[in-house]
């Protein structure tokens, strides 16, 4: 089966996913989800289907992730913005427990809902020109997709590191972090580890459960990307900085994807029907301005009992 979106077709015992809206870096929309998950239900009881590979039309990347412009217009509208959660996040819990391997493609821009459809496979493959990334703080939301559950079991704080300011990384952070399985190098050599190097800075100022003293941490520390990275928290959503937090930490004491999964949902739920998910989106892929207006000033004015309203 092909149609603008999805191109879906099983040949030779492999059953093939392209996501196919090339000049939008394959941003996934409600159909493309739900083609997804009906393509893994058909091909799941298909003995001709031995595996199922994953990839993106184009040469800039897996998948930038959800189509969230036409989702902040949805919740401007005043429609159920609830349903494209609810359908994304039942794809992503299919792919987890798909009976077959799944093979997942992760060239280029991999990023948001493109690691939706990709982290929870079987065999993730990045490439030496891999980008990966969850930017939801950047947007007024917080990282989804049940991706919280990896970077929950990622060495030391790098992956509270990863979530909390949104920014990308390369293939071999992502392997690091358990994003990716390997990286294909025939195609060039892996890049080197960032991550790694600063890990010594990251363990120590990511420690503390409390936003507010990361983010000190981060700008009394003497290393320059320490700092960096401070600046880099204070231009995110303050509110959704500190509920990044909180959902990584608790993710750390949850059994599966499905488990975070459920909790993406609430988050969802109570996030992004608020002015800060409109107004992050509009700052960064509508106006383009990067000059977002946040519901808090700063990451010290979010109370804790706004964080725990997030989660209920």
């Amino acid at each position: 089966m092909s149609d603008d979106e999805l191109i879906v077709e099983a040949r030779e015992g492999v059953g093939r996913l392209v996501l196919n809206r090339p000049r939008a870096i394959n941003a996934l929309t409600p159909s493309m989800l739900r083609g997804i998950h009906a393509a893994l239900d058909d091909w799941a009881s298909d003995g001709s289907v031995v595996r199922v590979e994953i990839s993106g039309a184009g040469e800039r990347g897996l998948c930038s992730g959800a189509d969230v412009r036409a989702l902040r217009q949805h919740v401007l509208d005043g429609g159920d913005f609830m349903e494209f959660f609810e359908v994304e996040y039942a794809m992503n819990s299919a792919i987890k427990n798909f009976p077959k391997p799944y093979v997942a493609h992760q060239r280029g821009i991999t990023m948001g809902g493109g690691l939706g459809v990709s982290a929870h496979g079987s065999r993730r493959i990045a490439y030496p020109d891999s980008v990966f990334a969850m930017p939801e703080t950047i947007i007024g939301f917080t990282p989804d997709v049940g991706i919280l559950y990896y970077l929950a079991a990622a060495p030391g704080e790098l992956g509270t590191h990863v979530a909390l300011t949104g920014n990308a990384i390369n293939a071999s952070d992502a392997v690091l972090v358990g994003l990716a399985d390997e990286i294909a190098t025939d195609e060039g050599d892996a890049p080197a580890s960032v991550l790694e190097g600063w890990r010594s800075w990251i363990d120590e100022c990511y420690a503390s459960d409390d936003p507010a003293e990361i983010v000190a941490a981060l700008e009394a520390s003497e290393d320059d990307d320490a700092r960096a990275a401070a600046a880099d928290l204070r231009k995110r959503c303050p509110l959704s900085v500190a509920a990044a937090l909180e959902a990584i930490r608790r993710a750390r004491s949850m059994s599966s994807v499905d488990e975070v999964l459920a909790q993406d949902l609430v988050l969802a739920r109570n996030l992004i029907g608020r002015p800060d998910f409109a107004e992050g989106v509009r700052a960064q892929l509508v106006d383009k301005d990067r000059n977002p207006t946040w519901q808090h000033a700063r990451i010290e004015d979010v109370t804790r009992d706004e964080v725990l309203a997030c989660f209920a």
